[in-house]
Protein backbone atom coordinates (compact mmCIF):
# COMPACT_ATOMS: atom_id res chain seq x y z
CA UNK A 1 0.00 0.00 0.00
CA UNK A 2 1.41 3.39 -1.02
CA UNK A 3 1.37 5.91 1.81
CA UNK A 4 0.58 9.57 1.09
CA UNK A 5 3.02 12.43 1.12
CA UNK A 6 3.30 14.37 4.38
CA UNK A 7 -0.05 15.86 5.34
CA UNK A 8 0.61 19.47 6.32
CA UNK A 9 -1.65 21.28 8.74
CA UNK A 10 -2.92 24.78 8.09
CA UNK A 11 -1.70 27.45 10.46
CA UNK A 12 -3.70 26.94 13.65
CA UNK A 13 -3.78 28.89 16.88
CA UNK A 14 -4.37 27.95 20.48
CA UNK A 15 -8.13 28.02 19.96
CA UNK A 16 -7.99 25.41 17.18
CA UNK A 17 -9.73 22.11 17.99
CA UNK A 18 -8.31 18.78 19.04
CA UNK A 19 -9.28 16.18 16.44
CA UNK A 20 -10.38 12.77 17.72
CA UNK A 21 -11.42 9.75 15.65
CA UNK A 22 -12.43 6.15 16.18
CA UNK A 23 -13.95 3.36 14.12
CA UNK A 24 -17.23 4.12 15.87
CA UNK A 25 -18.40 5.68 19.09
CA UNK A 26 -16.00 3.95 21.50
CA UNK A 27 -13.64 6.90 21.24
CA UNK A 28 -16.22 8.99 23.04
CA UNK A 29 -14.77 7.52 26.23
CA UNK A 30 -11.47 9.20 25.35
CA UNK A 31 -13.18 12.43 24.31
CA UNK A 32 -15.06 12.51 27.61
CA UNK A 33 -11.80 12.16 29.57
CA UNK A 34 -10.09 14.88 27.50
CA UNK A 35 -13.04 17.24 27.98
CA UNK A 36 -13.06 16.61 31.75
CA UNK A 37 -9.34 17.40 32.04
CA UNK A 38 -9.20 20.19 29.45
CA UNK A 39 -12.62 21.88 29.53
CA UNK A 40 -11.44 24.95 27.57
CA UNK A 41 -10.43 22.91 24.54
CA UNK A 42 -12.64 22.59 21.47
CA UNK A 43 -13.03 19.00 20.30
CA UNK A 44 -13.99 17.60 16.90
CA UNK A 45 -14.93 13.93 17.10
CA UNK A 46 -15.39 11.78 14.00
CA UNK A 47 -16.85 8.27 14.22
CA UNK A 48 -16.10 6.10 11.18
CA UNK A 49 -19.33 4.25 11.84
CA UNK A 50 -19.92 3.34 8.20
CA UNK A 51 -16.96 0.98 8.42
CA UNK A 52 -17.13 -0.09 12.07
CA UNK A 53 -15.91 -2.25 13.60
CA UNK A 54 -12.23 -2.23 12.61
CA UNK A 55 -11.40 -5.29 14.73
CA UNK A 56 -11.74 -7.81 11.90
CA UNK A 57 -10.79 -5.54 9.00
CA UNK A 58 -7.69 -6.00 6.85
CA UNK A 59 -4.66 -4.03 8.01
CA UNK A 60 -4.34 -1.98 4.79
CA UNK A 61 -7.99 -0.95 5.06
CA UNK A 62 -7.47 0.27 8.63
CA UNK A 63 -4.35 2.24 7.68
CA UNK A 64 -6.10 3.90 4.74
CA UNK A 65 -9.09 4.87 6.87
CA UNK A 66 -6.77 6.27 9.56
CA UNK A 67 -5.04 8.48 6.99
CA UNK A 68 -8.30 9.65 5.42
CA UNK A 69 -9.86 10.53 8.78
CA UNK A 70 -6.68 12.28 9.93
CA UNK A 71 -6.48 14.33 6.74
CA UNK A 72 -10.14 15.33 7.09
CA UNK A 73 -9.69 16.44 10.70
CA UNK A 74 -6.60 18.43 9.74
CA UNK A 75 -8.73 20.17 7.12
CA UNK A 76 -10.95 21.17 10.06
CA UNK A 77 -7.82 22.86 11.50
CA UNK A 78 -7.04 20.24 14.18
CA UNK A 79 -3.92 21.15 16.17
CA UNK A 80 -3.52 17.66 17.66
CA UNK A 81 -4.87 14.31 16.50
CA UNK A 82 -6.03 11.60 18.89
CA UNK A 83 -6.42 8.11 17.46
CA UNK A 84 -9.05 6.98 19.96
CA UNK A 85 -9.03 3.39 18.73
CA UNK A 86 -6.69 0.65 19.93
CA UNK A 87 -6.89 -1.24 16.63
CA UNK A 88 -6.09 1.83 14.51
CA UNK A 89 -3.27 2.77 16.92
CA UNK A 90 -1.59 -0.63 16.75
CA UNK A 91 -1.89 -0.78 12.97
CA UNK A 92 -1.38 2.82 11.83
CA UNK A 93 0.15 5.08 14.49
CA UNK A 94 3.76 4.81 13.31
CA UNK A 95 2.84 5.62 9.71
CA UNK A 96 0.62 8.49 10.81
CA UNK A 97 3.40 10.05 12.88
CA UNK A 98 5.80 9.74 9.96
CA UNK A 99 3.49 11.45 7.48
CA UNK A 100 1.38 13.93 9.46
CA UNK A 101 2.76 17.29 10.50
CA UNK A 102 0.78 17.64 13.73
CA UNK A 103 1.23 15.73 16.99
CA UNK A 104 -0.54 12.35 17.00
CA UNK A 105 -1.59 10.69 20.26
CA UNK A 106 -2.67 7.05 20.21
CA UNK A 107 -4.23 4.63 22.67
CA UNK A 108 -2.81 1.30 23.73
CA UNK A 109 -3.94 -1.41 26.14
CA UNK A 110 -2.75 -0.74 29.69
CA UNK A 111 -0.33 -3.66 29.93
CA UNK A 112 2.20 -1.74 32.03
CA UNK A 113 -0.21 -0.57 34.79
CA UNK A 114 -1.89 -3.99 34.82
CA UNK A 115 1.42 -5.74 35.42
CA UNK A 116 2.22 -3.28 38.19
CA UNK A 117 -1.13 -3.69 39.94
CA UNK A 118 -1.81 -7.43 39.68
CA UNK A 119 -1.16 -9.18 42.97
CA UNK A 120 -2.04 -12.59 41.53
CA UNK A 121 0.34 -12.05 38.57
CA UNK A 122 -2.48 -13.19 36.28
CA UNK A 123 -4.03 -10.58 33.98
CA UNK A 124 -6.82 -10.81 31.44
CA UNK A 125 -6.84 -8.73 28.27
CA UNK A 126 -10.07 -8.11 26.36
CA UNK A 127 -9.42 -6.52 22.95
CA UNK A 128 -10.12 -6.93 19.25
CA UNK A 129 -8.41 -9.77 17.40
CA UNK A 130 -6.58 -7.21 15.27
CA UNK A 131 -5.09 -5.54 18.34
CA UNK A 132 -4.05 -8.81 19.96
CA UNK A 133 -2.31 -10.04 16.81
CA UNK A 134 -0.47 -6.81 16.09
CA UNK A 135 3.30 -6.51 16.40
CA UNK A 136 2.87 -3.40 18.56
CA UNK A 137 0.77 -5.29 21.13
CA UNK A 138 3.27 -8.16 21.24
CA UNK A 139 6.01 -5.60 21.90
CA UNK A 140 3.97 -4.17 24.78
CA UNK A 141 3.72 -7.62 26.34
CA UNK A 142 7.44 -8.23 25.93
CA UNK A 143 8.37 -4.83 27.34
CA UNK A 144 5.98 -4.56 30.28
CA UNK A 145 4.67 -8.06 30.90
CA UNK A 146 7.23 -8.77 33.61
CA UNK A 147 6.44 -12.05 35.35
CA UNK A 148 2.69 -11.95 34.70
CA UNK A 149 0.60 -14.48 32.86
CA UNK A 150 -1.61 -12.73 30.32
CA UNK A 151 -4.81 -14.40 29.12
CA UNK A 152 -5.84 -12.83 25.82
CA UNK A 153 -9.45 -12.81 24.68
CA UNK A 154 -10.75 -11.34 21.39
CA UNK A 155 -14.00 -9.54 22.11
CA UNK A 156 -15.94 -10.82 19.11
CA UNK A 157 -19.34 -9.16 18.88
CA UNK A 158 -18.83 -6.61 21.65
CA UNK A 159 -18.15 -3.53 19.52
CA UNK A 160 -21.09 -4.28 17.24
CA UNK A 161 -23.36 -4.61 20.28
CA UNK A 162 -22.18 -1.30 21.75
CA UNK A 163 -22.63 0.42 18.38
CA UNK A 164 -26.26 -0.71 18.56
CA UNK A 165 -26.57 0.85 22.01
CA UNK A 166 -26.52 -2.51 23.80
CA UNK A 167 -24.55 -2.18 27.03
CA UNK A 168 -26.31 -4.60 29.39
CA UNK A 169 -28.65 -7.00 27.54
CA UNK A 170 -28.84 -10.64 28.70
CA UNK A 171 -27.16 -11.67 25.45
CA UNK A 172 -24.25 -9.28 26.00
CA UNK A 173 -23.85 -10.36 29.63
CA UNK A 174 -23.82 -14.02 28.59
CA UNK A 175 -21.10 -13.27 26.04
CA UNK A 176 -19.02 -11.47 28.66
CA UNK A 177 -19.41 -14.34 31.10
CA UNK A 178 -18.11 -16.72 28.43
CA UNK A 179 -15.13 -14.49 27.66
CA UNK A 180 -14.22 -13.90 31.30
CA UNK A 181 -14.67 -17.49 32.54
CA UNK A 182 -11.17 -18.75 31.60
CA UNK A 183 -9.58 -15.65 33.15
CA UNK A 184 -11.48 -16.05 36.40
CA UNK A 185 -10.71 -19.77 36.49
CA UNK A 186 -6.99 -18.96 36.16
CA UNK A 187 -7.20 -16.56 39.10
CA UNK A 188 -6.87 -13.30 37.17
CA UNK A 189 -7.36 -10.28 39.42
CA UNK A 190 -6.92 -7.59 36.75
CA UNK A 191 -8.57 -7.03 33.37
CA UNK A 192 -7.22 -4.72 30.68
CA UNK A 193 -9.91 -3.05 28.57
CA UNK A 194 -8.08 -3.10 25.23
CA UNK A 195 -10.73 -1.32 23.18
CA UNK A 196 -12.14 2.15 23.81
CA UNK A 197 -15.67 0.82 23.27
CA UNK A 198 -15.39 -1.42 26.32
CA UNK A 199 -15.49 1.50 28.75
CA UNK A 200 -19.20 1.67 28.05
CA UNK A 201 -19.77 -1.91 29.25
CA UNK A 202 -17.56 -1.65 32.36
CA UNK A 203 -20.57 -2.12 34.64
CA UNK A 204 -21.61 -5.30 32.80
CA UNK A 205 -18.02 -6.58 32.91
CA UNK A 206 -17.79 -6.01 36.67
CA UNK A 207 -21.12 -7.72 37.14
CA UNK A 208 -19.84 -10.77 35.25
CA UNK A 209 -16.47 -10.73 37.05
CA UNK A 210 -17.82 -10.22 40.54
CA UNK A 211 -15.36 -8.76 43.01
CA UNK A 212 -12.36 -10.68 41.71
CA UNK A 213 -11.14 -8.27 39.02
CA UNK A 214 -10.07 -4.64 38.82
CA UNK A 215 -10.36 -2.93 35.44
CA UNK A 216 -7.58 -1.06 33.65
CA UNK A 217 -8.93 1.71 31.41
CA UNK A 218 -6.40 4.15 29.91
CA UNK A 219 -8.79 7.02 29.01
CA UNK A 220 -7.54 9.36 31.76
CA UNK A 221 -3.91 8.56 30.95
CA UNK A 222 -4.54 9.44 27.29
CA UNK A 223 -6.12 12.76 28.32
CA UNK A 224 -3.03 13.56 30.39
CA UNK A 225 -0.80 12.78 27.41
CA UNK A 226 -2.83 15.18 25.27
CA UNK A 227 -2.35 17.81 27.99
CA UNK A 228 1.42 17.24 27.95
CA UNK A 229 1.53 17.56 24.15
CA UNK A 230 -0.43 20.83 24.23
CA UNK A 231 1.80 22.27 26.94
CA UNK A 232 5.02 21.24 25.20
CA UNK A 233 3.86 22.92 21.99
CA UNK A 234 2.42 25.99 23.70
CA UNK A 235 -0.92 25.27 22.05
CA UNK A 236 -3.27 24.93 25.03
CA UNK A 237 -6.46 26.95 24.64
CA UNK A 238 -6.59 30.16 26.71
CA UNK A 239 -8.61 30.25 29.91
CA UNK A 240 -11.20 32.55 28.33
CA UNK A 241 -11.71 30.35 25.26
CA UNK A 242 -15.22 29.35 24.25
CA UNK A 243 -14.95 25.61 23.54
CA UNK A 244 -17.04 23.83 20.93
CA UNK A 245 -17.83 20.13 20.83
CA UNK A 246 -18.54 18.99 17.27
CA UNK A 247 -19.60 15.47 16.34
CA UNK A 248 -19.38 13.86 12.91
CA UNK A 249 -20.12 10.39 11.59
CA UNK A 250 -19.55 8.59 8.31
CA UNK A 251 -22.62 6.52 9.12
CA UNK A 252 -26.19 7.35 10.00
CA UNK A 253 -25.91 10.61 11.92
CA UNK A 254 -29.33 10.12 13.49
CA UNK A 255 -28.31 6.74 14.93
CA UNK A 256 -25.08 8.18 16.34
CA UNK A 257 -27.05 11.06 17.83
CA UNK A 258 -29.25 8.61 19.72
CA UNK A 259 -26.19 6.70 20.89
CA UNK A 260 -24.57 9.90 22.17
CA UNK A 261 -27.54 10.23 24.49
CA UNK A 262 -27.46 6.53 25.42
CA UNK A 263 -23.72 6.34 26.12
CA UNK A 264 -22.93 9.82 27.47
CA UNK A 265 -26.33 11.29 28.27
CA UNK A 266 -25.39 14.04 25.83
CA UNK A 267 -27.83 15.82 23.53
CA UNK A 268 -25.91 17.04 20.49
CA UNK A 269 -26.22 17.20 16.73
CA UNK A 270 -24.18 14.70 14.72
CA UNK A 271 -23.28 15.76 11.20
CA UNK A 272 -23.10 12.99 8.61
CA UNK A 273 -19.95 13.31 6.46
CA UNK A 274 -18.41 11.40 3.57
CA UNK A 275 -14.70 10.64 3.97
CA UNK A 276 -13.47 8.39 1.22
CA UNK A 277 -10.37 6.26 0.91
CA UNK A 278 -9.30 3.95 -1.89
CA UNK A 279 -10.50 0.72 -0.32
CA UNK A 280 -13.68 2.19 1.13
CA UNK A 281 -14.74 3.19 -2.39
CA UNK A 282 -14.61 -0.47 -3.46
CA UNK A 283 -15.97 -1.88 -0.20
CA UNK A 284 -19.52 -0.50 -0.47
CA UNK A 285 -22.07 -3.25 0.00
CA UNK A 286 -19.45 -5.97 0.37
CA UNK A 287 -18.81 -8.27 3.26
CA UNK A 288 -16.32 -7.04 5.84
CA UNK A 289 -12.89 -8.39 4.85
CA UNK A 290 -11.88 -10.68 7.69
CA UNK A 291 -8.30 -10.36 8.84
CA UNK A 292 -8.32 -13.54 10.95
CA UNK A 293 -10.09 -16.80 10.28
CA UNK A 294 -12.84 -18.03 12.58
CA UNK A 295 -10.76 -20.91 13.97
CA UNK A 296 -8.48 -18.58 15.92
CA UNK A 297 -8.14 -19.69 19.52
CA UNK A 298 -10.54 -17.66 21.63
CA UNK A 299 -8.25 -17.79 24.63
CA UNK A 300 -4.50 -17.37 24.41
CA UNK A 301 -2.24 -17.40 27.42
CA UNK A 302 1.16 -15.71 27.45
Amino acid sequence: MALPQTIHAPVSGQSAPIGVFDSGLGGLSILSAIHALLPNESLHFCADSRYAPYGEREVDFIVERAFSLSAWLIEQNAKVLVVACNTATTRAIEALRAHIAVPVVGVEPGIKPAAALSAARVVGVLATANTLHSKRFQQLLALHGNDCQFILQPGYGLVAAIERGDTDSPELCALLERYLAPMLAAGADTLVLGCTHYSFIAAAILKAAGTQMQLIDTATAIARQVERVLDSNGSRAPADATPRLCFYSTGDGKLQQRLLHTLLDLHAQVECVTIQSERSCTDEGSEIPVAFSSHINENNSY
